[in-house]
C-alpha cells in the first residue's frame, strides 16, 4: 500500500516538474497523526524525511523508530517553550517566524550537533488564522537566522489560503517565489522554497517549490485524535 502511493506521488512531482520545466522537488511526508508503524512502513517502502506538527507527538515516534537513518522536519506552530526540544530532536524547522524563535533555537541546538537547518514561515496571504511572518519582514529574519553559527538559513515557507481558484493559488505560489529569489541576492546558498500539499502540489511546482509536503496523497485521510498533543 504505501510503496504504491509513494510511488505515485514520485510520479505526479515528477510529471508536474517536467510540465513545467523545473527540478523535481523534494518530497515530505506529513506524518502528522500518523502511526510510528506507518511512518515505519513508507521508509521501508524509500521515504526518508518526515515532517511533523508537533513536538511531542514527533518525539514518541522518534523513540519509537530511532533504528530508522530518517529525518525529522517541524513543521507546525512552535511555541517558545518547546524551542529547546525542537533544537535539540528535529533535523529542519520550518516554521521559524518571529526572532525569539531564532535565538532560542540557537542556543539550545547543541554544539555536537550539526546546524538546525532553518526555514522562515511566510503568511504570503496575510491570514488572521495563520501564523508566519509578513513578507516584509521576511528580510530581517532570514537576516538573524544566517548570522547564527548553530542554524543554517535553508530558505522559505509558506501555507498560502486554500483558494478555491487555482489562479490565485498559483499567483501566492509565485509570490512565495518571487521572494525567495530576492532574498537569494543576501543569501546565496538558500536553495529550498517549501510550499505546497497533496492538493496543489502541481501549482507550488510550477512556480517553483524545491520541496512539498504531501501528508494525505500518502497515508490516506488522518483519523481525528481526541486532544490537540502540545507543539
Amino acid at each position: 500500500m504505501f510503496a504504491r502511493a509513494l510511488h505515485d506521488v514520485l510520479q505526479r512531482l515528477d510529471n508536474a516538474a517536467r510540465q513545467a520545466s523545473r527540478p523535481t522537488p523534494d518530497l515530505l511526508a506529513v506524518s502528522k497523526l500518523q502511526s510510528a508503524t506507518a511512518v515505519s512502513q513508507l521508509a521501508q517502502a524509500g521515504q526518508r524525511a518526515f515532517g511533523e506538527n508537533y513536538v511531542q507527538e514527533a518525539l514518541a515516534k522518534q523513540a519509537e523508530l530511532v533504528g530508522l537513518p530518517l529525518e525529522w522536519h517541524l513543521i507546525g506552530h512552535l511555541q517558545s517553550n518547546k524551542a529547546r526540544e525542537a533544537a535539540e530532536h528535529f533535523d529542519w524547522v520550518q516554521t521559524v517566524d518571529r526572532e525569539k524563535l531564532v535565538d532560542a533555537l540557537a542556543r539550545y541546538r547543541r554544539d555536537d550537533q550539526p546546524p538546525l537547518n532553518v526555514l522562515v514561515q511566510v503568511n504570503i496571504d496575510d491570514e488572521a488564522s495563520k501564523h508566519g511572518c509578513r513578507p516584509e519582514q521576511a528580510a530581517g529574519l532570514a537576516a538573524a537566522i544566517a548570522a547564527q553559527s548553530r542554524l543554517r538559513l535553508r530558505g522559505l515557507m509558506a501555507i498560502p489560503a486554500p483558494e478555491p481558484d487555482d489562479a490565485r493559488r498559483r499567483a501566492a505560489f509565485a509570490r512565495m517565489h518571487q521572494l525567495f529569489e530576492s532574498l537569494r541576492d543576501a543569501h546565496p546558498d538558500m536553495d529550498t522554497l517549501s510550499m505546497g500539499m497533496s492538493d496543489d502540489c502541481e501549482l507550488a511546482i510550477a512556480e517553483g517549490a524545491t520541496m512539498v509536503r504531501v501528508g494525505t496523497a500518502l497515508f490516506g485521510q488522518r483519523a481525528a485524535k481526541a486532544g490537540a498533543p502540545d507543539r
